[in-house]
């Protein structure tokens, strides 16, 4: 069932029925989020913090999409990522212990790092180490709602927000590749299909600790935790619209792909498969998230087109974006990311 959700009235409506308006619980909210994934419930939380009143409204279940379909890794060395992400990347980086101490606290879950070293492959056969973190996204999914619900931020899922003849108060949309056209301007904003699959690791792998990553593939090993003593192998970069399935043949390259890096991931006997999935992540031409208002003389923001680095760029997202609505000096020049530079009246 999908809501329609009225802020004049505070209430939601089951698309298509006479059922009444379901009350709720808070007064008109200071900022309301449309979307409840990484990147919205980060926001949610910074603005709690700050003294704000917040609704979150989810077209679907919380954190049910590229925020568990990640990889974990918070790769702000990445020579692939574009250089201009590169000061946003670095100060999610500074703020990341804050941002777990704070969940742990609220939450009492703690999301600790898998690995704490990535091995970049380069061409010529250069190898890069780098000081770089990875953590496991539905772990911190877990810890991240909690945290929200412990905090007494209200979430309504299977809602959707339509903004129609009301004036509702500051609205971030933090809806990833779902972004909808009620901003009033159309963005050029896709979804990148990446299948990924988790293996078992071989005898010879189990003392796995650190990231192998090249321009085609990634391996990201589990250490702690039910998962430990496997791998994530990802992941493939497909058009294919909101299509979610995943295909043998393309979990079969990712192997050998992954095998080029450490051969012994080639066996199957020894390293079987555990499950596959894939994933939607936001994507800009660029590769740059659209991060500030939607449209001049209202107070709408987009916080979404993170494409591969949602989970890296959660925490400065939320600082930044609570800065925005806040009408206060931004930590960082957000001009690389405003959504105006593909604004289509």
């Amino acid at each position: 069932m999908v809501l329609r959700c009225k802020l004049s009235k505070i209430g939601c409506v089951a698309s298509g029925s006479l059922n009444p308006a379901v009350s709720l619980t808070t007064s008109t909210p200071d900022v309301l989020i449309v979307g409840a994934g990484i990147i919205g419930l980060s926001l949610a939380l910074e603005l709690h913090a700050r003294g704000a009143r917040v609704l979150v409204l989810e077209r679907d279940t919380a954190l049910s999409h590229a925020s568990t379909a990640a990889a974990g890794m918070l790769s702000a060395q990445d020579p692939h990522n574009p250089p201009t992400l590169r000061p946003l990347s670095q100060l999610s980086i500074e703020l990341y212990p804050a941002f777990l101490e704070r969940i742990e606290r609220l939450s009492g879950i703690a999301v600790p790092f898998h690995t704490n070293t990535t091995l970049q492959y380069q061409p010529g056969s250069t190898i890069l180490h780098l000081a770089e973190h990875s953590l496991d996204p539905r772990n911190l999914a877990t810890a991240l709602l909690a945290t929200v619900r412990a905090a007494g931020i209200e979430i309504h899922e299977h809602s959707e927000f339509h903004p129609t003849n009301i004036s509702p108060p500051s609205v971030v949309y933090a809806t990833g590749a779902w972004l909808p056209h009620d901003p009033g301007h159309s963005f050029p904003i896709r979804p990148r299909k990446g299948q990924m699959l988790r293996v078992q690791l071989p005898p010879s792998l189990q003392g796995l600790h650190e990231v192998h990553r090249s321009d085609e593939i990634y391996i990201v090993p589990r250490t702690l935790g039910r998962q430990a003593g496997t791998a994530l192998i990802g992941a493939t970069i497909e058009d294919a619209g909101f299509d979610t399935s995943t295909h043998p043949r393309d979990l079969t390259h990712l192997r050998a792909l992954a095998a080029n890096l450490l051969p012994a991931l080639a066996d199957e006997s020894s390293a079987p498969q555990l499950e596959a999935w894939a994933g939607l992540r936001p994507h800009t031409p660029d590769g740059l998230p659209l991060l500030g208002p939607a449209e001049p003389g209202r107070r709408h923001f987009l916080a979404t087109g993170h494409y591969r680095n949602g989970i890296l760029l959660a925490p400065a997202t939320a600082v930044t974006l609570a800065d925005l609505v806040e009408a206060k000096p931004s930590a960082l020049d957000l001009t690389p990311f405003s959504p105006s530079r593909f604004a289509l009246s």
